[in-house]
């Protein structure tokens, strides 16, 4: 599982021109889901996610989390998080999981986070061509692997 966690001033998600999830501050997740993933995944990801002390503190260095600041998730499937790109121009996307498993463990993803924030996770709509706008604070970007755990 692989997450693009990117802190924002605000972030929203629109398909079809109306909003399916926006946040203030807080951070926009990109997630891809791969055919090895599973709850472990998303266990661990979720706490990473949750926990992630990349908003400033008084002296600016980044030592606050989701909940110092009140901030919240705005959460999008990503599939083209497992592009691969080393032949031709075209990427492929064989490792990125089918709906059929993917859609179930992005739905408890939702469940981890909003359990471990307290707070309703904002989402896109899986498999919508959606339209996410943000600002981008900073800017901060991480990217995080459950497969690279160490």
């Amino acid at each position: 599982m692989r997450a693009v966690i990117q802190r924002v001033s605000e972030a929203s998600c629109k398909v079809n021109d109306e909003f399916t999830g926006a946040i203030s501050q807080g951070f926009l997740v990109l997630l891809g889901i791969e055919d090895a993933d599973n709850e472990e995944d998303i266990t661990w990801l979720s706490q990473k996610i949750a926990n992630m002390r990349i908003f400033n503190d008084e002296n600016f260095l980044m030592n606050k989390s989701l909940a110092d600041i009140n901030g919240g998730i705005l959460l999008i499937s990503q599939f083209t998080l497992f592009a691969q790109t080393k032949k031709g121009n075209r990427p492929s996307f064989i490792n990125a999981a089918k709906p059929e498993k993917a859609i179930p463990l992005y739905e408890k993803m939702i469940v981890a986070l909003a359990n471990l924030t307290g707070k309703k996770i904002e989402t896109g709509i899986f498999g919508a061509d959606m339209k996410i706008s943000l600002v981008n604070d900073g800017p901060v970007t991480i990217m995080i692997d459950s497969k690279h755990k160490e």
